[in-house]
């Protein structure tokens, strides 16, 4: 029963990374869902910090090959926020639909700060907005996503009893 569990997981996961690279770019918003940022955080309650982290440096690089200009920002960037939310899960990933919201809110917000500062493409005042006004925004909208996720797909990822 582990095992279907897990392969639910699975399919989940890939499901999110395929409506990443599908829905998100007909948004084309400057404050849009990040399916990648769920799909790891998701994953990295489910997973020990250290393999948190590979899955997040796997999705970061698989991110970073479609940016060669910004590349190993968005490697290092989910890595952190992979380890991050793993070593974090027992505080955070109870019940409590919104202690959860807050959960994605923070993981794509840290996600997004990490990735404009280390890949130095905005710098002053389009850095200040975009950290404070338009990242802010995509968190919201990605937690909303986030929770509507763990509510529906619940029944999915949890094993059900004999």
């Amino acid at each position: 029963m582990n095992m279907a569990r897990a392969l639910r997981t699975i399919v989940l996961f890939a499901v999110l990374i395929a409506l990443h690279y599908s829905v998100r770019p007909l948004f084309a918003a400057r404050a849009s869902v990040d399916f990648l940022v769920i799909a790891l955080l998701l994953a990295a309650v489910r997973v020990r910090p250290g393999a948190a982290a590979l899955v997040g440096f796997l999705l970061g690089l698989l991110m970073d090959s479609l940016r060669p200009g910004t590349f190993g920002a968005a490697s290092l960037a989910m890595t952190v926020i992979g380890y991050s939310a793993s070593w974090l899960k027992p505080v955070f990933f109870a019940d409590n639909l919104p202690l959860n919201a807050f959960f994605f809110f923070v993981g794509k917000w840290g996600f997004d700060a990490i990735y404009l500062i280390v890949g130095q493409r905005l710098q002053g005042r389009e850095l200040v907005i975009q950290l404070l006004l338009w990242s802010p925004l995509a968190a919201a909208i990605t937690a909303a996503v986030g929770v509507f996720l763990l509510v529906f797909a619940r029944p999915l990822t949890e094993s059900r009893s004999s």
